[in-house]
């Protein structure tokens, strides 16, 4: 079968692989939509060390379920189903805590086992979602994204009254937090982006105002909070610049600053500020089961999305597709791929 395989740092190529065989407890997919990742185009340029070449990534898809493996429901065969990549063991005591994202024996499809950026790929059956009616396979590719914007939030806001947050960064995961953080009810929710096109975007997605800088947006919070700041910020960029604009410039004191974004490894932050803002500093790292169908409920609803969905590409421009995105943000807000294009 074809495959989009990464074979090292900018090196990429549609290539035959062997098809995958089901196995017991598991389900063989055609995927119809699969999302390209901003970690996968880190991971494209060598940047993330839990990506292995030669590698098939995509870890944001729905297809068709073909077949399926011992102590599987064969109702499932023709199903349209969303794809939850990641999985634990659920007997570790991370995960027997509630903390299945942070189980050290987790495994991701598309990172530990072949992905979605082929013409067939194999899931767990216990984490595929059949999709209703109507409800089309690009849709359901989005609920991983959603899913860690909404455990982004939900992370944000435990013990934690919000008023005004402020999303750093309007692509898809920025749009994805902006989003969890509206229908979570945050009554103001604003976003830096210094993308016009972006910016336009998360408004028709819900902000209340969207900033070309942080400057820009912290001038816009002093009235509203008393010139103390935002009391939530999510960096969904994860660049230096972004975690010292989020902790520097935007965040108030005693609030706190939920860290999505994988951009760069490391970053210098002024610690006497944390300390005397007695600030808040919260990574956020993938989303539970109950993450990823709170997403899906939402988008299925039709209560979430990117707007208009851009058609599905054939795997045979993935590469070329990656080589243009690491060039940097444009309007593009999510590529889909599939081997059925």
């Amino acid at each position: 079968m074809k495959a989009v395989v990464w074979n090292g740092p900018e090196e990429m190529a549609v290539e035959e692989v062997p098809e995958p065989a089901v196995e017991p407890g598991t389900v063989k997919v055609r995927p119809d939509a699969v999302g390209i990742c901003g970690s996968e185009i880190e991971g494209y340029l060598g940047k993330m060390g839990n990506r292995t070449p030669p590698l098939v990534m995509g870890h944001e898809f729905a297809g068709t379920v073909t077949e399926v493996g011992e102590g599987v429901d064969e109702g499932l065969v023709g199903r349209t189903v969303a794809v939850n990549p990641l999985s634990s063991d659920e007997t570790c005591p991370l995960c027997r805590g509630g903390y299945t994202n942070l189980c050290p024996n987790r495994k991701l499809v598309g990172i530990q086992s072949p992905g979605g950026f082929a013409e067939y790929a194999l899931a767990p059956a216990h984490n595929v979602y059949p999709l209703p009616e109507g409800v089309e396979a690009r849709t359901g590719a989005l609920a991983e994204p959603l899913a860690n914007g909404v455990h982004a939030v939900r992370l944000g806001l435990a013990g934690h009254l919000v008023e005004h947050a402020v999303v750093v960064g309007a692509g898809t995961i920025g749009l994805m937090c902006l989003q969890a953080a509206v229908l979570d009810g945050i009554p103001e929710v604003s976003v830096v982006e210094p993308h016009e096109a972006r910016r336009e975007q998360a408004l028709k997605l819900g902000a209340r105002a969207a900033y070309a800088s942080g400057e820009e947006a912290r001038e816009a919070l002093e009235e509203p909070t008393e010139g103390l700041g935002a009391d939530l910020v999510i960096d969904a960029v994860g660049a230096g610049v972004t975690r010292k604009m989020a902790v520097e410039v935007l965040l108030r004191p005693g609030g706190r600053v939920v860290f999505v974004g994988l951009h760069d490894d490391e970053t210098t932050l002024g610690y006497h500020g944390v300390v005397r803002g007695q600030l808040d500093l919260q990574g956020s790292y993938a989303y539970t089961a109950d993450d990823y169908e709170q997403a899906l409920e939402w988008l299925v609803a039709g209560r979430a999305g990117i707007g208009d969905l851009p058609p599905v590409l054939p795997l045979e421009e993935g590469p070329g597709i990656f080589a243009e995105l690491v060039k940097g943000p444009s309007e593009r807000i999510k590529v889909f791929l599939a081997g059925s294009a």
